[in-house]
């Protein structure tokens, strides 16, 4: 099975100010709840270590995440490999007249039991999480 999410948030802000958290790769992992500790390796690759409450996970996961593709400042979509699943993200920003949409869609293949279930059951609240660090990044309201 594999869990697909998409979400759309509006900004009043210049593209270029959300591209600026968007691309980031430590404020996207800072803004996820699993999210336990993270190491950025360069402008491209970082080491998620993800900590998620299932059985058949009694430690921190380690995501190896890399960018795929970057077209600032409208798109970047990374790519996550771990033993337990693989996510792959995309973030593409589209402005109009001083504001600017942000489309976010996520895929998440489990390789272990219970992870596809999770991400299932938790992917609104991490996208509120994402929304709720970008609002703050550009100083507005939520």
């Amino acid at each position: 099975m594999t869990v697909r999410v998409s979400r759309t948030f509006e900004f009043d802000a210049p593209a270029e100010d959300v591209w600026a958290f968007i691309s980031d790769a430590e404020k996207r992992a800072g803004a996820i709840s699993v999210v336990d500790t993270f190491e950025v390796h360069d402008e491209r690759r970082a080491t998620w270590h993800v900590a998620l409450p299932i059985p058949m996970i009694r430690s921190t996961i380690s995501v190896e995440t890399e960018e795929v593709e970057r077209d600032p400042p409208n798109r970047v979509k990374f790519v996550g490999k771990s033993k337990a699943f693989r996510v792959t993200g995309e973030h593409t920003i589209t402005e109009a007249d001083g504001s600017c949409r942000l489309a976010n869609e996520f895929v998440v293949n489990g390789r272990l039991p219970g992870v596809e279930s999770f991400f299932e059951r938790n992917f609104d609240a991490e996208l509120d999480n994402l929304e709720d660090a970008l609002r703050a990044s550009l100083g507005s309201a939520v």
